[in-house]
């Protein structure tokens, strides 16, 4: 059994019997409950810790742990109906209105019901992140000296260092600000980049969270379309004219959904139409870890060629490792680089300095080149179950493009096909998927869904999925 599970269950146990004793008792030792219930004393702590986290339990170092004295009754709520004037009264001078809907990105960090196949995740399962060569990494980051010292504000100068030469090109340590995740990066640019009530050009369909980004900070997303080969410049350049936008954010690898590659002959194209309109371009570098063992040599980051300062680059470790290993990146040059440095202070102050030794320890491990060898051929291997298994059982969905990268299909439907009674429906058959609408800004030119095979256990759970993909899709139709 997972240890996260036997926690649970260790815990909702002693919860059940903590009526048998009085508020101040003692409960059994650590050592009786390892033996009455044959777990880990590991899985007895934990278990403790949760309930004095619930206030049930109160530990007591070298004494154990001990019955709480019951909470009081809660009193009632009151009237918060006075909040709906307050959140909109000055909505009215707002040239775009500020919404904030997370629904596109909870779809992918919510975790599925019992028994049902996580087809939505955007994060790798846990058998597949290096769980061992992070625990060394952060054991190591915790015994440097200074490690729990303030770190400089834009971040470890080793640290910069290596997302600098990540990139190539002429970025250098001096233009790297060290973030917390993806999607803080993307925050910071996007502010630094587009006052409110601003157009900002994306890629369309695109990642719903930078869209909830967008129109959370009250700027309006202008949709560009994008082929198998990326983002079309003649649509961008005509995008730019209509909006007078400065700010274009794409995703020239592996673009989620799609899985697009930006063209060769499309890469300087797009640097230069944004050139042009005296725009920036941010690069949401996002997945360049999780390319597949059949790929072939990646293009490098539209960064790397671009001497201009075009281009502000956001890269992450987090997917290639962990939802909670969040370690990221800003690279830009030229005046922005102080405007984004402010914002990300004014919100964040600073990635806390343990996990910046972490990701050090781990990227300069040679278990890090061995992990992202073996994640590539894992995800080779998943990507093909998940294709056959679509060919045998639903042949009705289409793939016009396997992407070798990433870690997600996105198949069309067929005309007609709703893709939200397609999730209902796959949600009652014991799979979790993601429905294509959210990817949008404007209206989709047909139904799809994004279906995800990094988060589940393995090809089998893969092949199983796909089955109950096909009485999910008897139903739906």
């Amino acid at each position: 059994m997972q240890e996260r599970s036997s926690v649970g269950e260790l815990a909702e146990r002693l919860r059940r019997e903590l009526d048998r004793y009085s508020t101040g008792e003692k409960l059994p030792s650590s050592r009786a409950l390892v033996e009455r219930f044959r777990v880990s004393p590991v899985t007895v702590s934990r278990a403790l810790a949760q309930l004095a986290a619930e206030g049930l339990v109160v530990t007591r170092p070298g004494a154990g742990a001990f019955r709480a004295r019951p909470r009081a009754e809660r009193e009632p709520a009151g009237d918060t109906s006075w909040q709906e004037v307050a959140l909109s009264a000055d909505g009215s001078a707002d040239l775009v209105p500020r919404t904030v809907d997370a629904s596109g990105v909870t779809v992918s960090l919510a975790a599925p019901p019992p028994g049902v196949l996580e087809f939505n995740g955007g994060y790798l399962h846990p058998s597949l992140q290096p769980e061992r060569a992070m625990a060394a990494a952060l054991a190591r980051a915790g015994r440097r000296p200074g490690a729990w010292a303030r770190p400089p504000l834009e971040g470890l100068p080793e640290l910069r260092e290596w997302f600098a030469r990540e990139i190539g090109g002429a970025v250098g340590a001096a233009d790297v600000l060290i973030a917390a995740g993806g999607q803080a990066a993307l925050a910071t640019a996007l502010r630094a980049l587009a006052p409110p009530g601003a157009p900002v050009l994306v890629e369309s369909p695109t990642y719903p969270g930078m869209l909830a980004l967008a129109r959370a900070g009250g700027l309006r997303p202008v949709p560009v379309p994008v082929d198998r080969d990326g983002v079309r410049p003649d649509l961008l350049a005509d995008a730019f004219r209509a909006t007078g936008a400065r700010v274009f954010v794409c995703q020239p690898l592996f673009q989620n959904p799609t899985g697009a590659v930006l063209a060769a002959d499309r890469r300087l194209e797009v640097l230069r139409i944004a050139r042009a309109a005296g725009a920036f371009v941010i690069e949401d570098d996002f997945v360049r870890r999780l390319v597949h063992a059949d790929a072939g040599p990646l293009p490098r980051p539209l960064a790397a060629d671009d001497p201009d300062g075009v281009v502000v680059h956001v890269g992450s470790l987090t997917k290639a490792t962990s939802p909670s290993f969040r370690v990221s990146a800003l690279a830009a040059h030229g005046p922005v680089l102080e405007r984004l440095r402010a914002i990300q202070v004014v919100d964040t102050f600073f990635v806390p300095r343990p996990l910046q030794e972490a990701a050090l320890e781990l990227v300069g491990s040679p278990a890090w080149t061995r992990h992202l060898r073996t994640l590539a051929e894992e995800l080779r291997l998943r990507r093909e179950a998940m294709t056959r298994a679509l060919a045998l059982h639903l042949p009705e969905l289409a793939l016009p493009h396997v992407p070798s990268g990433g870690y997600h299909l996105w198949p069309r439907l067929p005309e007609g096909t709703d893709d939200a009674a397609l999730s209902a429906a796959a949600l009652r058959a014991g799979v979790a998927l993601t429905p294509g609408r959210p990817y949008f800004s404007a209206e989709p030119p047909g139904p799809y869904v994004r279906l995800s095979f990094a988060a589940v256990a393995g090809t089998g759970e893969i092949t199983d999925g796909v089955r109950r993909l096909r009485a999910a899709w008897e139903e739906a139709r």
